[in-house]
């Protein structure tokens, strides 16, 4: 088996069809039933069975798959330590990133660190910040920037605080709200509990909601014509968006959700690393 056969079997256990994987991989279906023969042809043994709804791997193709896993993980680190060894700043940096940083701030952040460092290659993937985690804890990233609180008892900086508000085209009263059409959006659990916390503390109805949404940016639209209001961190709100906003608070104090930027210690023996974390850290003035 070669790296590429790695990350086929990866790719194949994480799609489950034939079919999805060949897209993702960009090869034929035929060249990928192919390769998996020719594996199954040196191990001799059996890996997968394709059945009505996908493939279905056997305990060996189980066992193959985390031996995928472990080597391009090792793969990984060595390219990493050769490229520590020249004195440039260069090489690798693998991010994970919640979606909405990586909407609203990661541009500014990525186009800065590039200039100062154009020999540094990004591998960037982003999504929930439950799901940035996971690929943190398995060190598929070194440095994962993810929104609210998290469990990690390593490397961990808090990059902001910001308020979470409620937004409308119009201006309204708290007290109307559960009268009022509310338009949700599909967001991570951690978000999700501080809002139907807050709610649940103010009134004792459910929300009105009207309408439910895939997309943060989609569910503002429909927020700035006027369709109802929404439940938004600040950090997606514009003073050109031109929605009247007020912030959630508990007990007197404001809802606040936080971005942090967590990593491994021992990750910050790769300049390339250190550099991310030095650079975040005078970006936000940062001094812990």
């Amino acid at each position: 088996m070669i790296e590429k056969d790695w990350e086929l079997l990866l790719q194949l256990y994480e799609e489950g069809t034939i079919t999805k994987t060949a897209q993702k991989l960009y090869i034929s279906q035929p060249a990928l039933t192919y390769r998996i023969k020719q594996i199954e042809k040196e191990f001799n043994t059996k890996i997968i069975y394709r059945g009505s709804k996908g493939v279905h791997f056997t305990n060996e193709g189980e066992y193959l798959v985390q031996y995928a896993r472990k080597m391009l993980k090792e793969l990984h680190k060595t390219k990493d330590n050769i490229e520590n060894l020249k004195e440039d700043v260069q090489g690798t940096l693998r991010l994970g990133i919640s979606s909405n940083f990586a909407l609203y701030q990661l541009p500014v952040l990525l186009e800065g660190f590039i200039s100062k460092y154009p020999n540094v290659e990004i591998n960037l993937t982003t999504g929930w910040s439950s799901n940035v985690l996971q690929l943190l804890q398995g060190e598929d990233v070194q440095i994962a920037i993810l929104r609210g609180e998290h469990n990690w008892s390593d490397a961990q900086l808090t990059l902001n605080r910001e308020p979470i508000s409620i937004a409308s085209k119009e201006e309204i009263d708290l007290s109307e709200l559960p009268n009022l059409n509310l338009i949700r959006y599909q967001t991570d659990a951690g978000l999700k509990q501080t809002f139907d916390g807050w709610w649940q503390h103010t009134f004792n109805v459910r929300p009105r909601v009207s309408m439910e949404v895939d997309r943060i940016e989609t569910c503002k639209e429909l927020v700035k014509k006027g369709l109802g209001y929404g439940i938004f961190p600040s950090i997606s709100l514009k003073d050109e968006d031109q929605l009247h906003t007020f912030d959630l608070t508990y007990n007197n104090q404001k809802v606040l959700r936080k971005t942090s930027m967590l990593y491994r210690k021992e990750f910050l023996d790769l300049n390339v690393v250190s550099a991310f974390v030095n650079f975040i850290r005078d970006f936000y003035h940062i001094r812990e």
